[in-house]
């Protein structure tokens, strides 16, 4: 997909070095960087979730939107209370089964996004007693299923997708969570390193957003042609589907996932009779963890 307004620029003395998520989630959060009044006040690159953690993670980024995952994992500092979250059903990150729910043995999943692959491995383990073995692929539907019992999409991947008439079984995996736990779902937050790392950036996020979502119009129209959906679906994405802001309800959200993940590791490992120095190994080789 062609996108219009990710642009990478070199790096720049002086200028904090910001990675960004590429998916369509985030141009209300970078819209200002790029196109408004915080414009050249950073230097901005695009990546998947995964990636934006890698950066900030091995000093490549001072700060990125990252999966709350990989923020608990490696001690990342949180900047602002701008989050990309849901309160019920998300419409980006869908999970499909080409079996009973109960008997997935094995899940293809998009490594875009760990908080979502986890995510998968919450609701499958909670909602049906499945406790599938996950595999990295391309998100491609109908590749994924052909050699796996499920599949998860993340994204502009899933967004591309019609689920209601995939013939498919499927999960909107916000609304599972909802149903699940009675909570919004907080998929990344802005973060870096150390405060020291980010000090004074909070502002340019802020100030970044605010021009964003004072552009929705124009932001709607250029992401719906240069992404390949239609203006409805971007609208709705953004003003029914996903939130930015962090409240009271997100972060419980939040803590209550965090804790959901550390006990699935623990179980896993449990299960295995691995030690923790050998399950940090294996989650390392692995991409999707």
């Amino acid at each position: 997909m062609v996108h219009s307004y990710l642009s990478t620029n070199g790096g720049s003395p002086g200028k904090p070095k910001i990675c960004a998520v590429s998916y369509l989630n985030t141009a209300p959060l970078v819209w200002g960087l790029l196109h408004g009044p915080q414009k050249d006040a950073a230097d901005v690159e695009f990546a998947v979730p995964s990636e934006c953690a890698r950066r900030v993670v091995e000093g490549e980024a001072d700060l990125g939107i990252v999966p709350v995952i990989e923020m608990d994992r490696h001690g990342l500092t949180p900047v602002s209370s701008l989050c990309i979250a849901c309160r019920g059903a998300v419409r980006s990150i869908l999970l499909f089964t080409r079996k009973p729910w109960d008997e997935i043995g094995t899940l293809a999943a998009d490594a875009g996004s760990r908080t979502s692959v986890e995510l998968a491995r919450i609701v499958l383990r909670e909602r049906f007693g499945a406790a599938p073995r996950v595999a990295a692929m391309p998100p491609d539907l109908s590749r994924m299923l052909a050699e796996a019992d499920a599949a998860l999409l993340i994204g502009d991947a899933a967004l591309a997708v019609e689920p209601e008439v995939s013939g498919l079984e499927w999960l909107d995996l916000g609304q599972a969570w909802l149903e699940l736990t009675g909570l919004p779902m907080v998929f990344a937050v802005w973060a870096g390193r150390s405060p020291e790392a980010t000090e004074g950036l909070e502002a340019l996020l802020e100030g970044s957003f605010s021009y964003g979502w004072a552009s929705l119009d124009a932001i709607i129209k250029s992401e719906a042609e240069s992404r390949g959906f239609s203006r409805e679906l971007v609208a709705g994405y953004f003003e029914r589907n996903v939130v930015f802001r962090m409240g009271a309800a997100e972060r419980a959200g939040l803590e209550a996932y965090l804790a959901a993940a550390r006990g699935l590791d623990g179980a896993e490992r449990a299960a295995r009779g691995i030690a923790d120095d050998d399950a940090e190994r294996s989650r390392r080789a692995v991409p999707q963890r």
